[in-house]
């Protein structure tokens, strides 16, 4: 039985990808400190033999007993919320945490996959953004130790590679949504549906001409697979190119939940991008994938999940003094 370590296991991706290997017949070791992920997204696997977790941080050493086939590194804040607050953090688990992984798949013998991000290609002037556009990054700004972070991790990765010919995986990941997104991270997804399930009006930064492409999480779970199990070392966009203005999103929502609330505008915050989306000719090409759930029925399941929470994670909300950075 293949073995495989998912750091940021307990997070909306990372649990999803623990369900993915469960299905596939791996081993599978869960890794999170749990600073933003919940142990509640894991709870279905923890009765199964073939599902073990650790509570730790990736930035102290790491260490796993027995064999590794593979390493899939995920741990991270991924909102603006999230690394706002904890910023330092957030610059270690890609650094120190990516190094300590590199070393420990090194050491197994384990092909390392790390989870990079569009925004690496920070504010583009390129667009759509191909993988071969190096980026607008403001690496001092707020959103620069996010930003710079997985540049880095994206760096020590082919180091690895070509210095120590360790088999490696750069997945850079466009907006994604579905069931288990945390209703109050700051995302513009969660953020829409968030107000109008509390009947709030919904709050779109500048005037909502920005634009953003919106990959269902089973879609990207499938790009993110195929990757691993193919030969290419080299980064590959995986995300839905269908592109939407944030005006229009939440005008889908508003339909979507069939309220009636209405769209205020605010200032923009500093350094967000005003495009995204993914040219994913390369995924096309090497992988055979492209998404397949349109963004009505992805929106559709992901509304239910949220309909499902609990009262009190309806009303839970995050510090007000990170609120401006809430659009990504």
């Amino acid at each position: 039985m293949k073995r495989v370590l998912i750091t940021g296991a307990a997070g909306f991706l990372g649990s999803h990808l623990c369900d993915r290997f469960i299905k596939e017949g791996f081993q599978v070791v869960g890794m999170d400190n749990l600073i933003t992920g919940s142990i509640q997204n894991l709870e279905h696997l923890f009765p199964l033999k073939e599902f073990e977790f650790y509570n730790h941080d990736v930035s102290q050493h790491v260490h796993v007993a027995g064999n590794l086939d593979y390493v899939l590194h995920f741990a991270s804040p991924a909102s603006p919320i999230d690394y706002l607050k904890i910023p330092i953090q957030t610059l270690k688990v890609s650094s120190l945490g990516t190094h300590n992984l590199l070393g420990l798949a090194k050491a197994k013998g384990a092909k390392m996959l790390v989870a990079s991000t569009s925004e690496v290609y920070g504010d583009p002037l390129v667009h759509p953004q191909t993988e071969d556009y190096w980026g607008n990054v403001n690496p001092i700004g707020p959103r620069g130790v996010y930003d710079e972070a997985k540049r880095f991790q994206e760096a020590i990765t082919m180091a690895y590679h070509n210095f120590h010919q360790l088999e490696v995986g750069i997945v850079r990941i466009f907006n994604t949504y579905g069931p288990r997104m945390r209703l109050n991270d700051g995302r513009v997804l969660p953020a829409f549906i968030g107000q109008a399930l509390r009947g709030e009006n919904l709050t779109v930064f500048g005037d909502g001409s920005q634009t953003r492409s919106f990959c269902y999480v089973d879609d990207l779970i499938e790009g993110i697979y195929r990757l691993l199990m193919s030969d290419y070392v080299y980064p590959v966009n995986i995300g839905n190119p269908n592109e939407i203005t944030i005006l229009d999103f939440a005008k889908e929502i508003i339909k979507l939940t069939g309220t009636d609330q209405k769209i205020v505008f605010k200032d923009l915050p500093e350094d967000d991008p005003m495009q995204r989306q993914p040219d994913i000719s390369k995924a096309k090409s090497l992988l055979k994938w492209e998404p397949k759930v349109d963004r009505a029925e992805g929106l559709k399941i992901t509304y239910d999940y949220f309909k499902s929470l609990k009262e009190e994670e309806l009303y839970k909300k995050e510090h007000n003094d990170f609120s401006k950075y809430i659009i990504r």
